[in-house]
């Protein structure tokens, strides 16, 4: 159906998108969606720059992470929906705002995670979010009959989840977490199940970009994090000789961060199930330890303005780490796959490896700033294939 006739009519059959659609880029909506995104990202990030200055290491990890996954979990299966069947009509839209308001809610909800395990809030946000997930694939199942059963085991499965989700509020605390990695665990299986069925036809343009557009979100978020650190400590001393390689070395890591990103189109091919979920669950590295990178570079301006209760090193690494795996999750995505020489399959190990000895110098954000631009120069002389 065209696009004009689309806009005209109130209620348009969801069918499938075809794959091999010309000119598919993102829609006003998705990118409405995505800003929607970065409040939860933001307070993600600042959840875990907070815990980790104050000493709260252990619990501040894995709340960063529940949280992380929530958030990129509701905007995968917005995006991979939308890939296939946005066809842009009246219910359309409205749902999608329903999901928009669900992650609002959502992002509402991320510092009483932080703050006492509290997960009422954002289970809310989620209940919001999968009635109008859910409404969207049953429509799919009544308009595109080839993929009626992957569209049911979506809808179900979504709607399963959400039971046991709540359920989780009235368990005891102690059980929270492992419930959560195992309810964690089936909901990367639904899809997997649900997609086993028949392959819905997901544009690969278009889920690239999505995800490129999204990894600029969570880059701006680092930006935005690393400039409100810099500002509050300038404002208390003035831009100090300690702040300098702060600011060069934090700009190398993340310019460095961007070009790696960019720099080739990842192997996304439609060909392989296996490969499009290890491709999409793989980007849960990416995205989480480039908005962590955010706060490793906050703690690290809070070290030198004196504001930290935690050692130089663990600063370092609050830093080091994510950053390591970054290039590592970037070495799995683009690089491995396309291994054929020794020194293509070890460089960005060796540079990961590298990034967290910086963890026990003085120097730490600007030699990883320099091991960045070191890494991305030698893929760029290099041209892997």
């Amino acid at each position: 159906m065209h696009e004009t006739e689309m806009r005209v009519r109130w209620v348009v059959p969801m069918l499938p998108r075809s794959p091999d659609e010309t000119h598919r880029g993102a829609t006003p909506l998705e990118l409405l969606f995505d800003l929607t995104m970065v409040i939860a990202v933001a307070s993600a990030a600042t959840g875990l720059h907070h815990g980790i200055i104050e000493g709260h290491i252990t619990e501040t990890l894995i709340h960063y992470l529940m949280v992380f996954f929530g958030v990129l979990w509701l905007w995968m299966g917005f995006s991979w929906f939308a890939s296939s069947y946005d066809n842009d009509d009246i219910p359309y839209r409205l749902l999608v705002f329903m999901q928009m308001t669900g992650a609002l809610i959502v992002a509402s909800g991320v510092e009483r995670i932080f703050a006492n395990e509290d997960l009422s809030i954002t289970v809310l946000g989620y209940v919001v979010i999968r009635i109008a997930y859910v409404i969207q694939w049953l429509r799919v199942a009544r308009s595109d009959i080839e993929h009626r059963t992957t569209a049911l085991r979506y809808g179900l499965g979504a709607a399963a989840c959400q039971i046991a989700w709540v359920a989780l509020l009235f368990l005891p605390k102690e059980t929270h977490l492992p419930l959560f990695v195992f309810l964690v665990i089936v909901e990367l299986i639904i899809p997997v199940w649900a997609e086993q069925a028949s392959v819905t036809t997901f544009h690969v343009h278009h889920i690239r970009e999505r995800y490129g557009l999204f990894s600029l979100i969570v880059l701006g978020e680092t930006i935005l994090s690393t400039s409100v650190a810099f500002q509050t400590a300038t404002d208390e001393s003035g831009m100090t000789a300690s702040l300098l390689p702060l600011a060069i070395g934090g700009l190398l890591i993340v310019y460095s961060i961007w070009w790696l990103y960019f720099y080739r189109h990842t192997p996304l091919r439609m060909d392989s199930l296996i490969s499009t979920f290890l491709w999409s669950y793989g980007h849960f590295g990416v995205f989480a330890a480039t908005a962590a990178v955010g706060a490793g570079l906050a703690i690290a301006v809070d070290m030198v303005s004196h504001h930290g209760e935690i050692s130089q090193t663990t600063g370092n690494l609050a830093l080091t780490i994510p950053t390591a795996i970054y290039v590592l999750s970037l070495w799995i995505l683009q690089e491995h796959p396309r291994g054929k020489n020794i020194v293509n399959m070890l460089l960005h190990p060796i540079c990961a490896v590298l990034i967290v000895l910086t963890s026990f110098t003085n120097q730490t954000v600007i030699l990883t700033g320099v091991i960045l631009v070191i890494l991305v120069v030698v893929r760029f002389i290099r041209r892997l294939e």
